[in-house]
């Protein structure tokens, strides 16, 4: 599974997240995105991507591939990968599965996949929304019913979307849950039932079937690999 991050940057809750995953039988990649804008707190850091506009779409797709193409180099690979993200790395991980190809998406409360004419720029030149022709996997999304990025509307677009050119996928609205709702670091935090819901299905997305979803189980292991490099893309992809 490629697990990219979100706009809080490489931080304690991303890596922890992706421990879990390792401890359950999954091999993660989780590279650093903001790596290449300088060392330091994570805060700080991506205070600093975010003055700069972000890091651009193109970078992180590349990203994406590259801890793609090192998860299945892996001998314990069974040459299938997922590629999942919470906030704006929900946003990344969409975009990626359109843009390259993959065996299972989770978007999980991804801003910016619906984007308005104004909002895009140098480094988001279009919306993830208007690839979704190219979506190459199933979608697992989950989203929070009082969130504002993606708002329901955005939500609501998407779907529409999904619908139009036919892709496989499955969308969940949580009622009184806002944005970051199963995370530690969440502002709207909701109750430990839907938390645990919420965090079941995202991680049993990719591996309810094999016939539903392609990305099941990467490779089993015991513990997650110790950091190593994607250096074709330049970016930091950590196993943790």
């Amino acid at each position: 599974m490629v697990w990219l991050h979100h706009m809080p940057g490489w931080d304690e809750w991303t890596k922890e997240a992706c421990r879990k995953l390792a401890h359950h039988g999954f091999m993660v990649a989780a590279p650093d995105l903001y790596c290449r804008a300088g060392t330091g707190a994570p805060e700080d850091v991506a205070a600093k991507v975010r003055a700069e506009g972000g890091v651009p779409d193109a970078q992180v797709v590349a990203d994406a591939a590259a801890c793609r193409d090192f998860l299945r180099a892996l001998p314990q690979s069974n040459g299938k990968v997922g590629v999942t993200g919470t906030c704006s790395g929900g946003r990344h991980a969409y975009l990626a599965a359109c843009l390259e190809p993959f065996d299972a998406c989770v978007d999980l409360w991804g801003g910016g996949v619906v984007m308005r004419p104004e909002d895009l720029t140098e480094k988001r030149p279009v919306a993830p929304i208007d690839y979704t022709e190219r979506l190459s996997c199933p979608l697992l999304g989950l989203f929070g019913e009082e969130d504002r990025a993606p708002s329901p509307e955005q939500v609501r677009q998407h779907e529409e979307a999904l619908q139009r050119h036919g892709k496989q996928y499955e969308f969940h609205m949580y009622a009184g849950a806002g944005h970051g709702f199963f995370t530690t670091t969440g502002r709207r935090p909701t109750g430990p039932s839907r938390r645990s819901t919420a965090g079941r299905r995202s991680s049993a997305s990719s591996a309810s079937t094999s016939a539903e979803w392609e990305g099941r189980r990467c490779a089993r292991t015991s513990s997650s690999t110790r950091s190593s490099r994607a250096q074709g893309s330049g970016g930091r992809a950590g196993s943790r």
